[in-house]
């Protein structure tokens, strides 16, 4: 059952994926060859709960840390190391924070050093293809539609799209419904409705679509261990259209990056 929010818990929802939207910004000032995805998943945990909130993924379904890392070929649910990042790896960091009862949950694909253009590209298409998802979820559409658009753009440019982990419904607890799936045919899927906060998050491959899962019983990783990358944000309808919870201009800050992605998803400039 899809759980419609009021504005006063959308709000409320906002204050989650901010706290969220900071930690990665932290998190991107820290993400260079040496450092290892441990040393930054302690940082993350101890800065969401210095800004009042509990680490959402720490514990959840038995999951053994505050942050999803996940390097190079592995897609997602990568369990942090004490194994040095090096240059030319990229990184996806998935992040989720619980404050006054509501979750907030985004990712953002980090390169680490000197990255070669290639994953370059996967990165920016992954990222853009966010972007082009989120434009569809407005009243009236449904779940497909979003997935249909991600997919076509990722798939018009020679990637493969995950088929087994896909977005979802969020609020009081991580995972609500309905799910969001990168795929799709327009015109199906559930019906699109006011007041629904969904986390949007294409996982994208350079190569194959194909994942496998390892022993470990979390880390996925593509099956022709080409990179992998990974974006999400949470985003409400409200007054019909798509409207941002999370932002990464808390990482653009910390990486001197200039954007203005997110102001049509915006009623007023956020203030940093």
């Amino acid at each position: 059952m899809i759980i419609v929010k009021t504005r006063e818990e959308i709000e409320l929802m906002r204050e989650s994926a901010l706290i969220v939207s900071k930690t990665l910004g932290m998190i991107a000032s820290e993400i260079k060859p040496g450092v290892s995805t441990l040393y930054l998943d302690k940082l993350a945990e101890t800065f969401i709960r210095d800004h009042g909130a509990t680490p959402a993924f720490l514990g959840m379904y038995g999951f053994p840390n505050s942050l999803c890392m996940s390097p190079n070929s592995q897609v997602v649910h990568g369990i942090p190391t004490d194994k040095p990042l090096e240059s030319g790896d990229i990184i996806s960091v998935d992040c989720g924070a619980l404050k006054n009862g509501f979750y907030g949950d985004h990712a953002y694909t980090f390169e680490v050093g000197e990255v070669n253009e290639a994953t370059k590209k996967l990165l920016k298409i992954t990222k853009e293809s966010l972007y082009v998802g989120i434009r569809e979820l407005k009243v009236g559409n449904r779940t497909e539609d979003v997935g249909n658009a991600i997919q076509k753009y990722c798939e018009g440019h020679g990637y493969g799209v995950v088929r087994e982990l896909v977005g979802h419904g969020i609020g009081r607890t991580m995972h609500e419904a309905p799910e969001m799936p990168n795929y799709g045919k327009k015109g199906r899927g559930k019906l699109l409705v006011e007041g629904m906060v969904v986390a949007i998050e294409p996982m994208i491959n350079q190569g194959t679509k194909n994942i496998k899962q390892h022993k470990d019983g979390w880390t996925i990783t593509t099956a022709d261990n080409k990179p992998s990358a990974h974006f999400e944000h949470d985003v409400a309808i409200i007054d019909g259209k798509p409207e941002l919870l999370s932002t990464f201009a808390y990482v653009y800050q910390a990486l001197g990056i200039t954007s203005d992605e997110e102001n049509e998803f915006r009623k007023q400039p956020l203030a940093i």
